[in-house]
């Protein structure tokens, strides 16, 4: 019995030294922030146009995802074989790359010297550093959280729904969007706002492929960087802005949780 009591403390100390490191972090930047408030951060251009360049960018970003990654999602969960596997782990990649090699690769890829980068400069494009980069590696680190989701929600669809569906004479879209689409909602919402948030938070990839430049691609997380060397409370009010979008995102994709299917990988 004392056993049990001593192994139980030691679990309690355990997890609580956890929270705390977790929430000591959070409890400084409020007690920073919110005199920086008061004191007038939230007044700074730094702070409007880094929020205004942020939100533009990753709805566009989050857009794109969803259009081009609800199809693929689709067909990565009704593949019967294993010839997408490969293709899989290729969504998956963006979530284990370090946001500075995720930039690199994009540079290499899309800069003025990268493996697009001559054949768009032909077509009178260019990516590397404008809002159009900053939109890219969003989009690049934040689709594989929509994509899995979606995948997952998918696969969880009963196949007997389908076949019904089929006897009826519906045809693959309608099934699609009559059947599936009204059961994978939640999972799909959820889904969305994981990968929203995600793409607010973009900093390496960001840096690394479109730079930090103030109304451009100056992001909320960059303008945190730049405010720090000239204006301590500007840098607190960005970090609560960024601190409260990223808890109600939190908020809405685990209410997605509870009533859809499909994301408990994430959340």
């Amino acid at each position: 019995m004392q056993a049990v009591k001593a192994g139980r403390a030691l679990v309690w100390v355990l997890a609580l030294s956890l929270i705390l490191l977790l929430a000591l972090p959070i409890a400084g930047l409020v007690a920073q922030g919110f005199p920086g408030l008061i004191a007038g951060g939230l007044v700074s251009p730094i702070v409007w146009n880094a929020l205004w360049v942020s939100l533009s960018t990753s709805l566009l970003a989050l857009m794109l995802v969803i259009v081009l990654g609800t199809p693929l999602a689709w067909l990565l969960a009704r593949s019967r074989t294993k010839k997408l596997a490969g293709l899989e782990l290729l969504v998956q990649l963006p979530i284990v790359l370090p946001p500075s090699l995720a930039g690199l690769a994009l540079l290499f890829a899309f800069g003025r010297r990268g493996l697009l980068g001559s054949g768009l400069e032909h077509l009178g494009i260019s990516l590397a550093f404008t809002k159009g980069a900053v939109i890219l590696a969003q989009l690049f680190v934040a689709s594989p959280y929509y994509v899995q989701a979606a995948a997952s929600a998918f696969r969880a669809v009963d196949e007997k729904l389908l076949e019904v569906a089929r006897t009826l004479g519906a045809s693959p879209a309608r099934i699609f969007f009559r059947v599936v689409f009204p059961l994978c909602t939640s999972a799909l919402r959820g889904g969305a706002v994981l990968a929203w948030a995600r793409a607010l938070g973009e900093f390496g990839a960001t840096l690394l492929f479109a730079g930090n430049l103030p109304g451009a691609t100056q992001t909320l997380p960059l303008a945190i960087v730049a405010a720090l060397e000239s204006d301590l409370h500007a840098a607190a009010a960005l970090g609560l802005l960024l601190l409260a979008l990223a808890l109600t995102l939190l908020f809405l994709a685990r209410r997605s949780l509870r009533s859809g299917i499909g994301l408990g990988e994430f959340v």
